[in-house]
């Protein structure tokens, strides 16, 4: 018996050789009307029955294979198609995401199906353009910021980016990328420093950026981060303040700036905070995504040093640095930074607290680190 189907089945094959789709197809639904063996290439009959115009049976000997394995990219691209001559939108592209989802996974196409996933792709893209167009059609056109979100996260247009902390999570805060300058007024009295800071960093710069290190370096009681960045000036700081303690000889160099940062709501953590400095980016660095050790501080960057084309991505929003508007944001959330242009860019960077943060709990996360800092196992 297997001797003989395997005799049918290489006489359909050059039968499909010959270009001679009835007769393969004559031979193969003979051989699938008895009980197919497992591994039956219903595939095979399939693309028979298509060249013969017989989308139905086709599609019928795609279904089979598809109960056998689910996840045939093969199965489900061709699926997908017809169901898309079939003027069925919605299943076409289901079939077609999940052909998409296993190449993903798997990390490889049949490369007989290189083609039809190629016009897959491009269906996905124009069909989920329709669907939002469908979507917002169907809605107010005054729709407001956070709304419009949830349309593109709905419609794929964004991508859902939350809070992940490398090390410490404080459950129940907002999900917020960034915040506006007038949530907090003493950032106002800060900017009245800009022209004084601009003048220090001028100076230190003249200097030859004496005090500028990299912002990325190794401590040699720990491994060394896997970061392109380390040990290199594309991205140094001036610090003000390091691990809670003033950085003297830079603060003496820069009065302006120290008045400012007495002006911020910065942490105290000792061991640990306050930290600010001047962060510079040069010509083409790019800090790569990352997410930040806690959710429990944001991130404030006043701009000091502007420069065209130099952007932060936070989850899915991105900004660039203006002069006299300052950035504040939760670093917990993925985020990156890159100088795309010519020139550099500097920027007082400090952290503050989480403002929905209380004050006891405040008093519990600064001993909780502090603990963290002095543990030692033995």
């Amino acid at each position: 018996m297997e001797t003989s189907f395997q005799s049918a089945l290489a006489e359909a094959r050059e039968a499909m050789q010959r270009r001679d789709a009835a007769r393969a197809a004559a031979i193969l639904r003979e051989l699938a009307g008895s009980v197919p063996p497992p591994g039956f290439p219903w595939l095979e009959l399939a693309t028979a029955e298509l060249v013969l115009g017989r989308g139905d049976a086709a599609e019928a000997a795609i279904d089979r294979q598809l109960e056998a394995a689910i996840r045939d990219v093969a199965a489900l691209l061709m699926k997908g198609r017809l169901r898309e001559q079939a003027g069925d939108a919605r299943a076409a592209s289901s079939f077609y995401r999940a052909a998409e989802a296993q190449i993903t996974f798997d990390g490889h196409c049949p490369p007989d199906m290189v083609p039809l996933r190629a016009h897959a792709q491009a269906y996905l893209a124009s069909s989920e353009q329709d669907f939002t167009a469908h979507l917002l059609g169907s809605l107010d056109g005054t729709l407001s910021p956070t709304m419009r979100e949830a349309v593109e996260l709905l419609t794929g247009q964004r991508q859902l980016y939350l809070q992940e902390p490398k090390v410490f999570y404080y459950p129940g805060l907002p999900q917020r990328r960034f915040w506006e300058v007038d949530e907090f007024p003493w950032l106002h009295d800060m900017l009245a420093f800009v022209p004084q800071m601009q003048a220090e960093l001028a100076a230190v710069i003249e200097g030859g950026d004496t005090g500028f290190d990299p912002y990325v370096r190794h401590d040699p009681s720990r491994p060394a981060p896997a970061n392109h960045l380390l040990g290199k000036a594309d991205w140094s700081a001036f610090h003000f303040w390091r691990d809670g303690a003033v950085v003297a000889e830079n603060a003496a160099r820069c009065p302006a700036t120290m008045a400012a940062l007495e002006r911020a709501p910065l942490p105290v953590i000792p061991g640990r905070s306050p930290n600010a400095h001047w962060s510079s980016l040069l010509p083409g660095t790019h800090i790569k995504p990352h997410s930040g050790m806690l959710n429990t501080r944001l991130i404030c960057h006043i701009p000091v040093l502007t420069a065209p084309d130099c952007w932060l991505r936070v989850g899915s929003e991105t900004r660039t640095w203006e002069p006299g508007v300052p950035l504040v944001f939760d670093d917990s959330i993925e985020h990156e930074a890159k100088n795309d242009g010519p020139q550099r860019r500097v920027v007082l960077l400090f952290e503050i607290w989480r403002p929905e943060i209380g004050e006891e709990d405040r008093a519990a996360i600064t001993r909780l680190f502090q603990a963290i800092g002095s543990y030692s196992s033995g």
